[in-house]
Formats: structure tokens, C-alpha cells, sequence
């Protein structure tokens, strides 16, 4: 990750929460995404759920839906772990 945006992405986490994540706690989640993470639908919604959890973040139903249904939609990479957590943060 690169710092400024991995700085952005937790200020931003902080601010939404209002908790703390560390660089750690994010590389230990993008540590654990493959190749194939974002076009398979059971580690997909493993990832968003992880990611959730480790920003305290609390979603319905549809909220999680909605965000798995977005990410598949954008083509994403997982190469690009950071705008995903943009993306959950919103």
C-alpha cells in the first residue's frame, strides 16, 4: 500500500468509527486476498466481512448486499485493496 493513501484510508476508517486500525491489522487482511478473491463470490463476501469487522463497521443485510453486488459490478483487482475498503467506508 502506499503510505499517503494507506494514511487516508485509516484516517478515514478513524473518523468513520471512531477506532483506531492499524497498518498491521490491514496488511493482515490484503495478506490473506488471492488472485481470485474478488471474482469468487464465497471469498468475496469472506473479504467484505472481514473488512467490516475489523473497521467495527455494522451492515445489514442489504448494506452487505449492496457493497458485494458493487464490487463484483467494478471489475475491481484485488491489487487494489485499498479502494475496496474506500468503498466500505463510504
Amino acid at each position: 500500500m502506499s503510505n499517503d493513501l494507506s494514511k487516508d484510508v485509516l484516517s478515514a476508517i478513524k473518523k468513520k468509527t471512531g477506532k483506531n486500525i492499524t497498518t498491521n491489522s490491514v496488511s493482515k487482511i490484503a495478506n490473506t486476498v488471492q488472485p481470485d478473491s474478488l471474482e469468487n463470490e464465497v471469498e468475496l463476501r469472506k473479504l467484505v466481512r472481514s473488512i467490516a469487522d475489523m473497521a467495527k463497521i455494522k451492515m445489514n443485510d442489504t448494506q452487505f448486499e449492496h457493497i458485494v453486488k458493487t464490487i463484483k459490478s467494478s471489475g475491481m483487482k484485488t491489487s487494489n485493496i485499498e479502494t475496496l475498503m474506500k468503498i466500505l467506508i463510504k
